[in-house]
């Protein structure tokens, strides 16, 4: 992306009065582990995770030396920022210019780095015949023109960004009203089934912009194609986050829910065009932010900035990058570099706290502390249907919460399944306070009280799903935990609130009675669900 910025307006949209909240919004509240040896650049930091860390590059500025050599030295991943869009690589219909994404390429590989192909069928940056086509004549000429540079291409590109901001901005969730959408519903799709018969070993990727924070229709109906994709067998394997961040548009505190959603559809998630408007602090603070994100997520394989230093970025006034005009390393990279070499992969770390009822034990272990506040994070274990009671040090208070569902700010807090798991972490304010929370579990199987039962029955099917119901006998104020097979996804539930969309989801009253279903995606997987109900 390299075009005038436009007010992106979101369902939601914060308004810049809130900037100063920067620093508090950022922070996801995502436990690391603890660091290994210490990366000194950008790529070597990245890479003790198994990461990639990129930028992307211009032709035209290769020959600057303090720019070729802080993009040599700090990536070992390269897009090109317009030398292989649909305008550039073909000028005139079917003569394909190559030269500069070549040059893009040839730079890269001598220097033993790779490359994110960027990108096949767009609505914007199209050559001018191609503006001029619509219906099957333009369907034809999309198809061919992803069918030849991906065959160009071909065992020289890790991923292709295949389809760029195909979805509408705005809180409609639609797909966006452009001459390639014209063609038919499916043209995404036939794009992907090109290019995977182009270029077999290539990761084929969809990206786009505002779709990092969770709650957004645009990001809710991106979630759902790639579903469909997965369900269907359509050829996808990663989701491309652009994450252009300003004041007005901030990175949302659910970033790593979002990151995390996707990634369990089965696909890799990718940070590919980083870049946060700002300076100072609450620029690096929220830098840390998006890497911390990524890095709690492990099938987040890679963050890509947008440029590499403030004057080459597309929004050179709001000196979004890492590097000053000079060429300096901003706080911003300070901040980024740290949280690399911060270590990577799933919360975790020496288990401290033990505690719980019999049926089921709670660890609590020590994550990041950073500024005002530090993360915590609990793995629970002997029970699905767990009730974790956390007591927090005197003047803690909660911040943020991720893979359960946490109740309370401050003092006592309790949290439940939200069908992620039974690992959860909170990140706590510690007001000067930095003692560890202590934790007890319960399980509402593990004895006493009032009991229940619940009967699952398959319901209709068809295609790719099918329907499940439940019958809760025994209690009224009762939880049923749901295990669903392997490849099933959640499409819709009704009479109960349902939580979570694949492996363990929560089902707990809504009003409507002792009886529910879903419908499950089946992924080829018709196995009907198992549940157990506790009261």
């Amino acid at each position: 992306m390299t075009r005038a910025l436009p007010l992106r307006s979101t369902n939601g949209r914060r308004s810049a009065a809130l900037a100063a909240l920067v620093a508090v919004l950022i922070t996801t509240g995502v436990g690391v582990g603890s660091a290994q040896a210490a990366g000194s650049t950008l790529e070597a930091a990245a890479a003790e995770s198994g990461r990639y860390f990129g930028t992307a590059l211009a032709a035209g500025r290769l020959s600057d030396s303090t720019y070729s050599t802080i993009a040599n030295r700090e990536f070992d991943m390269i897009t090109a920022e317009n030398e292989m869009k649909m305008d550039a690589t073909e000028p005139s219909q079917n003569q394909f210019n190559y030269s500069q994404g070549d040059q893009i390429v040839s730079w890269a590989t001598s220097r033993g780095k790779q490359v994110r192909g960027h990108a096949l069928a767009w609505h914007s940056q199209q050559p001018g015949w191609m503006q001029n086509m619509s219906g099957s004549a333009l369907r034809q000429a999309m198809l061919n023109h992803v069918t030849q540079v991906a065959t160009h291409y071909r065992g020289k590109i890790y991923a292709w960004d295949v389809v760029n901001e195909a979805f509408a901005d705005g809180g409609s969730g639609a797909r966006r009203d452009s001459n390639l959408q014209r063609t038919g519903n499916d043209w995404i799709e036939a794009a992907f089934r090109a290019a995977r018969a182009a270029d077999p070993g290539a990761k084929l990727c969809y990206n786009d912009y505002n779709t990092d924070n969770w709650s957004h229709a645009k990001t809710q109906a991106v979630y759902n194609m790639v579903r469909d994709f997965k369900a269907r067998g359509v050829p996808i394997d990663c989701v491309g986050f652009q994450a252009h961040f300003n004041s007005g548009n901030p990175v949302p505190s659910n970033y790593h829910t979002t990151l995390q959603n996707f990634a369990d559809l089965g696909v890799d998630v990718q940070i590919t065009e980083l870049d946060i408007e700002g300076s100072g602090s609450s620029q690096a603070e929220q830098y840390r932010g998006v890497v911390q994100a990524c890095m709690a997520v492990s099938r987040c394989t890679g963050i890509t900035v947008w440029g590499v230093r403030d004057t080459d970025s597309w929004r050179a006034t709001g000196t979004p990058l890492l590097f000053d005009g000079n060429g300096n390393k901003k706080a911003a990279y300070t901040a980024v570099l740290d949280q690399l070499n911060s270590g990577g992969g799933t919360p975790g770390g020496p288990g401290e706290n033990p505690g719980g009822d019999g049926s089921c034990t709670v660890t609590v272990t020590r994550g990041d502390s950073w500024g005002d506040r530090f993360n915590t994070t609990f793995q629970v274990s002997g029970a699905s249907d767990w009730t974790v009671t956390i007591r927090t040090g005197s003047g803690q208070s909660l911040q943020n919460s991720w893979n359960a569902a946490v109740t309370g700010t401050s003092g006592t807090l309790t949290a439940t399944p939200n069908g992620n798991g039974d690992a959860f972490g909170i990140t706590l304010y510690s007001n000067g306070n930095t003692t560890l929370p202590t934790a007890t579990c319960a399980s509402a199987s593990g004895g006493g009280g009032e009991t229940c039962t619940v009967t699952v029955t398959r319901g209709d099917s068809w295609g790719d799903r099918f329907n499940a119901t439940f019958q809760v006998s025994g209690a009224s104020d009762w939880t049923v935990t749901i295990r669903t097979g392997s490849g099933q996804s959640l499409q819709n539930s009704w009479n109960a609130a349902v939580a979570g969309t694949s492996g363990t989801l929560t089902a707990t009253p809504n009003g409507n009675g002792d009886a529910f279903g879903i419908t499950l995606y089946s992924n080829g997987n018709t196995t009907l669900p198992t549940a157990t109900c506790s009261a």
